[in-house]
């Protein structure tokens, strides 16, 4: 074709005319850029084989076309002008565009194009050279993403939130009328006795999970990141009242309290949730951030998987955490933690089989303290473990009391974190405790949480196997608040299983709950475990229980938790009591 020239039969004033005629072709065909000529009148007269592989066009389909062949719809007419005028005033134009390949996808370029003039100075042709950026602008972006993206669970990290943050803000402060958001923050409970007990993979599992339920949630301008580890902030812009933080409060608790299924079973985590608005509880990102992690850990604190709106007070709040560190930390050194005792009852034959140990903590400067506080703070901080060490050795001293007063058939339950329970150290830990104070194991029953055992791996049940030899009754404590399954029980050696309160408390009123326990009480016996219930308070209660068949009954319908002095008055009390009812 006439018009099929390459870069040399072309009449060009350009420093490259000087070379050999076969080293500008090489050059032509074998450069990684695209290089399209054209005429003075934009007719394409030759492309390089680096154009064909790039825009999909072979050159017989694009030559004697122009390049309006490869607009991409992307520029406006007033770009193209300024690209024009610009070439015009200087004879050459660079810059980025987006052009369209054969098959119709967009792709971003690095372009070049230069006026082409004779000896006259006249333009005879254009040249452009042109890069594919589409790589680079695919790592540019994954970059870009990485930067401003939880790796893990792919919502928003807590620097693309802060940025987004500022953003809203400051563009609401603009605004003639003012504006209301909500920020939430959210700390998923006892996150960390996951971590320990089923590992990190599993972990990671609820994560992603979580950040999926959360963004279901979300309207388009709402906001959701992750701010550090098992934490969440979330804003919920434009709302009309605080009740709808509320309510949407509500909804978060509902949906991350669904059993989240991992390998056939169910696992049930649970959120607590603080709250601040903009702009009555701040006015910087900061301040709100702040305000709504003080409100959730006031939520925390009143019992988890609940949500709490920051009120000043809250500032106090801030203060006491400092000093309970301080304090708890005293009282480790002094052991100044003191054992509360509650009976357990066979339901049979009427008699005091056991009791279980419950810490209590009184300081000067703090009052004292609920162990729903200083418990869970004692987890966080890794303190929970001298605790439980100054609890067993505690255990042991009352003890001695309560076999001087003439009781040698009672056992002591003692609770055991699953934070010291997995411990490397546990087992040399506990053993040496009773070594120390000359007791035996035969003395203790174990109770250790459904959490605590429910991954099942190897070092569980070896532990519990060597308990189980020292001579120690084991019991699952809690039952019904993880994975709420009997069948995992069956690798484990467990004496009793006492089931959660919570789930006593309605067996009268909810036939659900009645159900549930009835059913557990039954697969217990099955697996030769016997079944204690928690917190009976009434004696509808404890007639319906017996009906079902429960071995053991613990709650205020006996007896509070009291001090050894008064446990040992009330045993003797029961004793003369349960004699008298013999005789008659």
């Amino acid at each position: 074709m006439e018009n099929n020239k390459n870069l040399t039969d072309l009449n060009i004033n350009h420093p490259i005319s000087k070379y050999p005629i076969e080293c500008v072709d090489k050059i032509f065909e074998t450069v990684s850029e695209g290089i399209m000529i054209t005429d003075r009148y934009l007719k394409i007269l030759s492309v390089n084989p680096a154009f064909e592989f790039v825009t999909g066009y072979d050159q017989f389909e694009v030559i004697g076309k122009t390049p309006k062949v490869l607009q991409s719809g992307v520029h406006d007419k007033s770009f193209y002008q300024a690209m024009w005028k610009n070439l015009k005033e200087y004879g050459i134009w660079q810059g980025e565009i987006w052009n369209r390949r054969k098959t119709g996808d967009l792709y971003p370029e690095s372009l070049t194009i230069m006026e082409i003039k004779d000896s006259k100075g006249e333009v005879t042709n254009y040249c452009g050279i042109f890069t594919d950026l589409s790589e680079r602008k695919i790592v540019e972006n994954e970059l870009e993403k990485r930067a401003l993206t939880d790796s893990l669970t792919e919502v928003n990290n807590r620097f693309a939130f802060l940025e987004r943050m500022n953003t809203l803000l400051e563009s609401s402060k603009k605004m003639s009328m003012q504006v209301l958001h909500a920020v939430f923050f959210l700390n998923l409970d006892r996150f960390k006795q996951v971590n320990d007990t089923l590992g990190h993979t599993i972990g990671d599992h609820l994560l992603v999970e979580v950040a999926k339920r959360l963004k279901g949630l979300l309207k388009n301008k709402d906001i959701l990141a992750r701010y550090g580890g098992d934490e969440f902030v979330l804003t919920l812009t434009n709302i009309h009242h605080p009740r709808e933080a509320a309510k949407f409060a509500e909804k978060i608790i509902k949906i991350i309290e669904e059993p989240v299924i991992i390998n056939d079973q169910e696992i049930y985590i649970s959120t607590s949730v603080g709250i601040s608005i903009y702009p009555h509880d701040g006015h910087t990102t900061d301040e709100l951030v702040n305000r709504a992690d003080k409100a959730m850990y006031f939520s925390k604190q009143n019992g988890r998987n609940g949500f709490a709106f920051y009120f000043e007070d809250l500032n106090i709040d801030t203060r006491r955490v400092l000093v309970l560190d301080t304090e708890i930390r005293k009282a480790i050194e002094n052991k100044d933690f003191e054992l509360y005792f509650q009976p357990k009852v066979s339901i049979g034959d009427n008699k005091i089989v056991g009791i279980e140990a419950l810490v209590r903590w009184k300081n000067e400067k703090l009052g004292f303290v609920s162990p729903n506080e200083f418990i869970p703070f004692a987890e966080e901080t890794g303190l929970i473990i001298p605790i439980s060490e100054i609890i067993i050795e505690k255990a042991c001293e009352e003890l001695r009391k309560l076999r001087n007063a003439g009781f040698y058939d009672l056992t002591i339950a003692l609770n055991i974190s699953s934070i010291h329970f997995h411990q490397y150290s546990f087992l040399d830990s506990i053993k040496n405790i009773l070594e120390k104070n000359n007791t035996s194991a035969q003395n203790f029953e174990i109770e250790v949480t459904e959490r605590t055992v429910m991954n099942s791996d190897s070092d569980t049940i070896r532990k519990l196997v060597r308990l189980k030899q020292l001579g120690f009754k084991l019991s699952i404590d809690d039952f019904g608040t993880g994975y709420s399954s009997l069948s995992y029980l069956v690798r484990f050696p467990l004496d009793y299983l006492k089931i959660d309160r919570s789930f006593i408390q309605h067996i009268i009123t909810l036939d659900d709950k009645q159900a549930v326990v009835d059913a557990i009480i039954q697969m217990a016996h099955r697996l030769k475990m016997e079944v204690v219930a928690e917190g009976v308070e009434s004696v509808q209660q404890l007639n319906l229980l017996k009906e079902m068949g429960c071995d053991y009954i613990q709650g205020y319908y006996y007896s509070r938790p009291v001090p050894m002095d008064e446990l040992i008055e009330f045993l003797q009390i029961w004793e003369v009591v349960h004699q008298e009812r013999i005789e008659e």
